[in-house]
């Protein structure tokens, strides 16, 4: 795979990224970006949040796969809120 950083700033926190190569884009995508910001939470602790842009070939749909990568980042997120321990 091949990334391109878009824009790191350390002020806000945020970081934003390209994928321009690679297998996940198949035939399918011309390139999907990727934003990251985090931001200190209330708890004293810090919280992230992501984002995603698939920029599709004519013709392509890709509701599925977008759902699924979701479904994924859900379960991880609830094992993770679930298991702290686990990653201290």
């Amino acid at each position: 795979m091949k990334h391109r950083i878009d824009a790191l700033d350390e002020a806000t926190m945020t970081y934003s990224y390209t994928l321009i190569e690679g297998d996940p884009l198949m035939d399918k995508l011309e390139k999907v970006t990727y934003e990251t910001k985090m931001e200190a939470s209330e708890d004293g602790g810090t919280k992230g949040k992501s984002g995603s842009t698939y920029y599709t070939k004519p013709g392509v749909e890709i509701k599925a796969g977008k759902e699924k990568a979701a479904g994924l980042l859900k379960a991880v997120e609830a094992y993770l809120l679930a298991n702290p321990e686990s990653y201290a």
